[in-house]
Formats: C-alpha cells, sequence, structure tokens
C-alpha cells in the first residue's frame, strides 16, 4: 500500500517506472540526514519510505514518507512475514542483513510499485533517473551501483515473487536471521577485496553464502539478469558538488550518488535544519556552501 500521506502525483510520474525506496532507520538522526532529504526531494518521481522511531522533520517532501515504527515492532514484522525469529539486535547493524528480505517484510507498503530498494541515509543523490532510465529498469531485475559486489547502500530489485525471495536462494539465509552475529550478507560477508580484486565468486572463501555470490550466480545462470556498473563515488575524493539536483565530479563528471562513508566521520557539524540550497560542494573534510557567485 502507499501511505496515505502521499497526494496524488500519478500525472507527475507518468512514463516511470514506479520505484519505492525503504528505509529502517532507529535512533538519533545523524548530522547528514538533512543533506538526503533535500537530495531526495529533486528526485520526485521516486518514493522514499523511513521506517523511524523519529518524528518526521518540518517542511517534509511529499515523496518522502515516514512511518512511525520501533526497531521492536521492526522485529516482530520481519518475523512475522519470514515466519522466523529474525534477530536485530545487539549489533547495530545486524538489521542490514534483512535488507534482501524487504521486498516480503515490507510488501504491504509496496504491492503498487514496479521496483523497491534498500539503502543507506549517509548519501547524497544526484539525479537518480538520468542512470536508473527506462532502458535499464526494463532489462534488468536487480540494479547495484558498483561494478564488482553488491553495494547494500543503493539496490534496487523488481518487485516480483521471484525477487523478493531471491534471498533464499542462499543455503544460509535462515542461519544469517536467526543468530545475532551481524554477516554482512546483503553484501559480501566481508570478502569486499576478494572482489574488488575480480576473484571468480566461486573461488571467494566465505563463512555465509552473501548475496553478492547469490547474485552473481543466478545471473550466470540465467535465472535474474543483474546489472553492475559503477555510477556512485565513495571515499574523500573532494572536487564534488551538488547543483540543482545534479551530482558533479572534478566539473567533468556526472554521477549518481555519492556515499559518505569516510566523510561522515572525519566532518561532524552540529545537525541543524537545512536551508534550501542550489548548490553545495563537498571537499575531502566537509560540506559547506559557495560564497554568492560562485558554482
Amino acid at each position: 500500500m502507499k501511505n496515505s500521506a502521499l497526494p496524488d502525483l500519478s500525472n507527475d510520474r507518468r512514463g516511470y517506472s514506479s520505484i519505492s525506496m525503504l528505509y529502517p532507520f532507529f535512533g538519533r538522526l545523524p548530522w547528514y540526514f538533512p543533506y538526503f532529504i533535500h537530495t531526495c526531494k529533486y528526485n520526485p518521481t521516486i518514493d522514499f519510505v523511513i521506517f523511524t522511531d523519529n518524528d518526521p522533520p518540518a517542511q517534509l517532501p511529499v515523496n518522502v514518507i515516514f512511518v512511525y515504527q520501533t526497531l521492536s515492532e521492526f522485529k516482530k514484522l520481519a518475523s512475522e512475514k519470514l515466519k522466523l525469529d529474525v534477530q536485530v539486535e545487539p549489533q547495530p547493524y545486524k538489521f542490514c542483513d534483512l535488507r534482501p528480505a524487504f521486498g516480503i517484510i515490507f510488501e504491504d507498503y509496496i504491492s503498487d510499485y514496479d521496483f523497491w530498494g534498500h539503502g543507506d541515509t549517509d548519501v547524497i543523490f544526484g539525479d537518480i533517473r538520468n542512470f536508473l532510465t527506462e532502458e535499464v529498469l526494463g532489462n534488468y531485475d536487480l540494479i547495484c551501483l558498483r561494478s564488482d559486489y553488491m553495494s547494500s547502500w543503493f539496490t534496487i530489485y523488481r518487485n516480483s515473487t521471484k525477487l523478493n525471495a531471491l534471498f533464499k536462494n542462499s543455503k544460509d539465509y535462515q542461519k544469517v536471521f536467526l543468530t545475532e552475529k551481524y554477516y554482512n550478507f546483503d553484501e559480501t560477508n566481508f570478502t569486499f577485496f576478494e572482489f574488488a580484486h575480480r576473484i571468480p565468486y566461486q573461488l571467494v572463501e566465505s563463512e555465509i553464502e552473501s548475496m553478492t555470490k547469490v547474485v552473481k550466480r543466478l545471473h550466470e545462470e540465467g535465472y535474474i539478469r543483474a546489472y553492475f556498473d559503477m555510477h556512485a563515488i565513495e571515499g574523500k575524493p573532494g572536487k564534488t558538488k551538488w547543483v540543482n539536483g545534479k551530482l558533479i565530479y572534478k566539473d567533468k563528471y556526472e554521477v549518481m550518488l555519492y556515499h559518505l562513508l569516510e566523510l561522515k566521520h572525519v566532518y561532524k557539524p552540529a545537525i541543524s535544519s537545512l536551508r534550501n540550497p542550489d548548490t553545495f560542494h563537498i571537499s575531502p573534510t566537509r560540506m559547506y556552501f559557495p560564497k554568492s557567485g560562485q558554482q
């Protein structure tokens, strides 16, 4: 189902495959959250649904939907939908192991959508549709923003019975869901180095069969069509700016997303309401607004 707070935007979205991005987030909102929301606003044909124990900020964009939910309520819902006593504590990232199952856990919220996705809130979005074109969405069942392994900070699944249950093709999914240990199931089971260095998935040794292994295997077998391409920036490269919904690197390359994986640890401003800037810059050490007249 679609949240009743969302207005009818069907005319504005005509010709687009519908996408719902799903974000459980529990605890205090971080400093970068207003930037995340601001850049969601500039992607009005995509809905961003945040399941959280926080109150929504003032002036929330119409395509960003807050659904009040506690961590214990999330655990109960996940357990009921998956018919397993799933564990989401005490590891702070443990709920990430459940991300591949969001198509089942949140099935009541996504029934009207063509695609659903999961991701992190420590990201700055550019123009998503400039990369997730109708051609890409029409030709692939699963879309990832890295070329080498699953990027759980933004992954899109076709909303179908087959794709929503894709995680069940891992022989270890019940072990992952039933234990408190965090396995990084949604990505590589911590074998990032091996996949980044293009070691074939069959030769990568890991404790559990991660979603990267599952997806690469099933794509190779022809069961699904998986898209892997690098449309994002990570690290602290600097020379990046956001201008009216576009994310530009080195004044030359447009990218879809910047993941603040490292920057958020070196730059920690006090969280505050974010005015509505047309432009902001990202250096290796901070995010800032240019002086008047600069781009």
